[in-house]
């Protein structure tokens, strides 16, 4: 069974009034192609730029390289020996340093032995395919209360600097109301400069940079951000929050917006969520949400499509869900969701991750230890 399992299954749902896009309808014209398989519990793919190799993170602590389309054999990085692994918990995501190809930094985020989130740093050896594991450098630590929602993505921005994907630090509806606490990082997307400081040094244009809260916090009020994106021709930063009882939500804000409140845990996708009730006009509304009564259970961000394979779709946000794992693609014009369309209709395992690769080409990350390539189908339309 996969570790990741109570990653995505909030508690169960109640009937709720359907808060979603309609469908512009089902499509078959764009499939899958098998890259890998026999991987351990991969949860992430990326490649620095530039790269033709592709980097696969495993749950229990390795990254491993597929290199012309075969597994390399020997892990790229092996850290299974400080990785607590089970549940939602372990080697989570790897991002390569924008300046990789000189300075061969790449940044990790994993739970260790006591369950802590841990952002590190390592280099690459003269190997390009081998990181020595000894070489690491602690550059955050951040304590959870409890096993799950760990978030667990670290990611460059356009701007250079490193964004880290916090969760509420677990258990049910925010027992510590850590979502709208500006003075913890658990339920936050965090913003550091890894170029300057030691470890690092705040940006100052973070909403607390000076004062009032963290200084490494960017946004606010996030349940289970588990994986979130930047798309760079049009500056927008897509997050994909996991959440609780009725829904799961796509939060679209230009990816320099500071101070972002995305309402959690006084709301709950576009309803409030605590008993004493919320002022909505305080929060960010979720671009898109859909709900748990056609056997959902947790969002799967992805990425905007951004390669020259199938030219129909660029500019279109793929995610998918945990339990259904169909796969689907959202269109956002003029600060709205002008609709979404859905591609493919389970078949693949449980789709536990999307990546994607130095030429904006897409890929999942399954449950059944395969790497899957989105492709289009010969002789097919995307339209």
């Amino acid at each position: 069974m996969l570790a990741l399992t109570s990653l995505v299954c909030a508690a169960p749902h109640d009937d709720a009034r359907t808060q979603t896009t309609r469908s512009s309808g089902q499509g078959s014209s764009i499939g899958v192609e098998e890259v890998a398989r026999g991987l351990n519990n991969p949860v992430y793919l990326t490649a620095p730029e530039g790269d033709a190799r592709l980097f696969v993170v495993e749950q229990p602590g390795r990254i491993r390289i597929i290199d012309n389309g075969r597994l390399v054999e020997k892990p790229f990085l092996d850290i299974t020996g400080k990785v607590g692994y089970g549940g939602e918990r372990g080697l989570l995501s790897v991002a390569f340093h924008p300046l990789y190809s000189s300075n061969g930094f790449l940044f990790v985020n994993y739970t260790d032995k006591n369950g802590n989130t841990r952002i590190e740093r390592y280099t690459v050896s003269s190997d390009r395919n081998l990181v020595d594991p000894a070489a690491a450098k602690l550059i955050l630590a951040i304590d959870q209360p409890y096993s799950n929602h760990n978030g667990g993505l670290v990611m460059f921005g356009p701007d250079g600097m490193l964004y880290v994907g916090m969760g509420d630090g677990g258990s049910q509806r925010d027992p510590h109301n850590n979502g709208q606490n500006p003075n913890e990082l658990l339920g936050k997307l965090l913003r550091i400069n890894v170029d300057r400081g030691d470890p690092y040094s705040v940006p100052s244009g973070n909403p607390f940079a000076r004062g009032g809260g963290k200084g490494e916090i960017w946004a606010v009020g996030l349940r289970n951000p588990w994986r979130f994106s930047f798309d760079k021709p049009t500056g927008l930063l897509y997050i994909a929050d996991v959440g609780q009882d009725k829904y799961e939500e796509v939060n679209i804000e230009p990816a320099n917006r500071a101070g972002a409140n995305y309402g959690w845990s006084a709301m709950d996708g576009p309803d409030c969520f605590k008993s004493s009730g919320c002022n909505k006009s305080q929060f960010q509304q979720p671009a898109l949400t859909y709900t748990h009564d056609s056997g959902t259970c947790s969002i799967i961000g992805g990425f905007v499509y951004r390669g020259r394979a199938i030219p129909e779709v660029v500019g279109q946000y793929f995610y998918s869900d945990y339990c259904n794992s169909w796969v689907r693609s959202l269109s956002y014009a003029n600060n709205r969701v002008t609709g979404y369309r859905q591609w493919i209709d389970g078949g693949l395992g449980s789709i536990v991750s999307f990546g994607e690769d130095s030429q904006g080409e897409l890929y999942i990350c399954s449950s059944n230890g395969r790497i899957y390539r989105i492709v289009k189908r010969p002789g097919t339309s995307t339209r």
